[in-house]
């Protein structure tokens, strides 16, 4: 009874022992926070020495794992790193507590944190006293952009692209359509790794309001974008506007550039001199009547001009009966005598046994015959430069 009672003694004292052995306990192996919070990395030690610890805390990174954070002697050490302002302990290293937080985390502080501890006079086991976790610092998407791939007419197929600069992990897309007809879309139609959907065979009602929200762990940003189904292309109307609106214009300059030529003409016509001959000015044009050969002409110019000329006696010579005499005053005297005979006695009879004296008719003036006896006779007209007031040729 007694060796009993000393061998359980053995193994209790040997138990105690091992449970006073010093380890390194960790809450969670992983850890994660939002991009500009705090994170804290839980962690404690177990000892059955009082003596003050030595503790540090390293990230491990590449190319080689660096120290952050230590504890040594009763006082903290903050290493020169991008953490050294926002990095420190959470509670009071000698209440075994050795936990550590970072505040406004960033992306480039996700890694793998180590802590050891050693204490004096303590037992220590090869891995026991180091505790490892891993932070994760998520980042939430950036507001997303929404563009619209394609001419949105009716029948036509158009592509609404969604895409995010930002966010870790990467974030998933999802396309809905706003009120009043709300529709979600899903798998092809929409893909919600790259951010598509696919829209085909447009009809007008499906024109609306079309959001895209891009979400991860660490939050969600919306975009969205208006479609506007037409049913003729707005860019051929836009295009057949304006070809309408400059071809008017150029009408409208033609116009006005030959207005104000004609206008111009007209000035510059009244402004010569009325004693100016214009030398580009056409000729009257003969009439056909006095279209005749030259040499005709000159016969019967000739002939007239001797007839004229020449009082020969109305016995000299023979001509016939129907023969009229233009004087060169153009009167009229009468056929000749028959015959050769003498003339006819053209006085007036006495009056009372009284000759009279026989008066010659009073010429005729000029240009009192008409153009047809004119012709036949021969005559050539002749232009004759009017005059103004002044005297002077116009």
């Amino acid at each position: 009874m007694g060796a009993l009672r000393r061998a359980a003694l053995a193994l209790a004292a040997l138990l105690g022992v091992s449970l006073a052995v010093l380890e390194v306990h960790v809450g969670t192996s992983l850890v994660f926070s939002v991009e500009g919070q705090q994170a804290v990395l839980p962690a404690w030690y177990t000892s059955h020495s009082q003596n003050k610890p030595y503790v540090s805390w390293m990230l491990s990174k590449n190319p080689a794992p660096f120290q952050i954070l230590s504890y040594l002697g009763g006082k903290v050490k903050v290493e020169e790193t991008d953490l050294k302002p926002r990095i420190g302990f959470l509670h009071d290293v000698n209440s075994r507590n050795i936990s550590v937080f970072i505040n406004a985390t960033r992306e480039q502080d996700s890694g793998q944190y180590m802590c050891s501890v050693n204490v004096e006079d303590d037992t220590i086991r090869l891995d026991k006293n180091i505790g490892v976790i891993n932070l994760t610092v998520l980042v939430p998407p950036a507001v997303p952009a929404c563009q619209l791939h394609g001419s949105a007419v009716v029948g036509a197929n158009v592509t609404l692209s969604c895409s995010s600069k930002k966010g870790k992990p990467s974030p998933m897309y999802q396309w809905q359509r706003e009120s009043p007809t709300r529709q979600v879309f899903f798998s092809p139609a929409q893909d919600r790794a790259r951010g598509t959907l696919k829209l085909t065979n447009l009809t007008l009602e499906m024109s609306g309001v079309y959001v895209c929200r891009a979400e991860n762990q660490a939050g969600s940003k919306n975009c969205s974008i208006v479609l506007e189904v037409h049913s003729t292309s707005t860019k051929a109307v836009i295009a057949a506007a304006v070809l309408g609106s400059l071809g008017a214009l150029a009408t409208i300059i033609f116009f006005a550039q030959k207005i104000v030529g004609y206008r111009r003409k007209k000035r510059d016509s009244q402004e010569e001199g009325p004693n100016e001959i214009k030398e580009d000015a056409v000729a009257p044009k003969t009439p056909s009547w006095a279209r005749r050969p030259a040499s005709d002409t000159m016969s019967k110019t000739s002939t007239l001009s001797s007839i004229a000329g020449t009082r020969q006696p109305y016995g000299a010579r023979a001509p016939s009966d129907t023969t009229s005499i233009l004087t060169t005053t153009g009167s009229y005297r009468g056929p000749p005598p028959r015959g050769g005979g003498r003339p006819p006695n053209l006085s007036p009879p006495a009056l009372n046994g009284t000759p009279q004296r026989r008066q010659d008719p009073a010429p005729a003036p000029m240009g009192s015959l008409p153009p047809s006896s004119l012709a036949r006779a021969g005559a050539v007209p002749v232009m004759v430069p009017a005059q103004s007031r002044a005297g002077s040729l116009v």
